[in-house]
């Protein structure tokens, strides 16, 4: 393997890592924060429920980063969401 190939290989890599841990973070966050004021459950279940559904996002956020077909798209999807997630915050809180 030539070293400009294998430099990219790794950066690739690297990306996806970041996507999964940083990308998927956000992800899971937005998306408990969201769930846990839209839930209609007492107040205290729905935080229990907005979180352990935080975990399996997380998971699938990890999962999308390695198995899209390019680091960009791994990013892009995990994005995508988190900022659907983000408007749903800000249009519950009447802002958006």
């Amino acid at each position: 393997m030539k070293p400009a190939t294998q430099l990219q290989f790794r950066l690739g890599v690297a990306s996806r890592a970041a996507a999964a841990i940083f990308g998927g973070y956000a992800l899971a966050a937005s998306a408990s924060s969201l769930l846990a004021v839209v839930l209609p459950l007492h107040k205290s279940d729905a935080v229990l429920t907005a979180t352990l559904l935080s975990f399996v996002l997380y998971t699938c956020a990890a999962l999308w980063a390695f198995a899209a077909r390019s680091a960009l798209r791994g990013w892009f999807g995990i994005g995508l969401l988190t900022a659907i997630f983000l408007l749903g915050i800000l249009a519950h809180r009447g802002l958006a």
